[in-house]
């Protein structure tokens, strides 16, 4: 199980007080020495923690390979062509949102999207898309084209987090999840299923399976138990993690998670 390490949160501290520390790129090699496989990045379309130079910096500098994540937008498409990171992961984004809600909306944005890729395709990028864990989903991303799929697995950890963390008690509780247990129970092996015939299915059709959102330390192993994802991409709860261990700690801890 390869690990992509996203970095965004060490810029989500300093757009907090606007200065440069802590610097994302100080986190290159640290992530590299601690068995990171790749570096994940998003630039987002209001630079709310990754900046162009910051993405520019990361690229230049990077001894493992760079997962840009990005918005379908043309102008950022524009820049990322310009940038030339080993891969761009496209996914949804809503100005509004705290984090990435859910999958791409595939099937109304067809042509957007083949254009898209089409164009990152011609400028050597290899194009993941970062879609909910349906077999349409994955159908339509074969269709389009893309070497890789990201599948959304916000769904599952949330509903992990409302069923085995402390999360219902705080003011951070999901409304819509304020349920029995034993229903908790059953969602979280529909969500859990899904996500397994979903990766089943894109290997058959050719494509390679990562997941990524909202994975952390507790509910990471089931999602490492499904043999046809070969690539986690996990920040947030790293990020966090380093607060208190630092970060090689965090990485190496988690890397250690999605190996055995």
């Amino acid at each position: 199980m390869l690990l992509g390490v996203n970095i965004d949160h060490i810029a989500t501290l300093r757009e907090a007080r606007k200065i440069n520390d802590p610097n994302p790129l100080d986190a290159l090699s640290i992530c590299k020495l601690s068995g990171a496989d790749q570096i994940t990045i998003h630039l987002r379309e209001d630079r709310r923690h990754i900046h162009d130079l910051d993405a520019k910096a990361i690229i230049e500098h990077s001894a493992l390979p760079i997962n840009l994540e990005c918005s379908i937008n043309s102008t950022i498409i524009d820049i990322v062509c310009k940038l030339k990171p080993y891969r761009v992961t496209l996914v949804p984004e809503n100005r509004k949102e705290v984090t990435t809600e859910g999958g791409l909306d595939l099937e109304n944005n067809f042509q957007k999207i083949s254009r898209a890729i089409a164009q990152l395709q011609n400028s050597g990028i290899e194009v993941s898309l970062f879609i909910d864990p349906t077999l349409k989903s994955v159908e339509l991303a074969n269709m389009l084209g893309a070497s890789w799929i990201e599948l959304h697995t916000g769904s599952y950890a949330n509903i992990f987090a409302m069923l085995y963390t402390n999360l219902k008690h705080t003011q951070h509780s999901i409304k819509e999840l304020e349920l029995p247990n034993e229903k908790l129970k059953n969602m979280l092996d529909t969500s859990l299923e899904n996500i397994k015939n979903s990766s089943s299915l894109a290997v058959n059709l050719g494509l390679k399976v990562a997941a990524g959102h909202g994975l952390n330390y507790q509910n990471v192993k089931n999602i490492c138990e499904l043999k046809d994802i070969i690539e986690l991409n996990i920040g947030q709860s790293i990020i966090a993690r380093s607060v208190f261990t630092g970060l090689s700690s965090a990485i190496v801890e988690m890397k250690n998670l999605i190996s055995k």
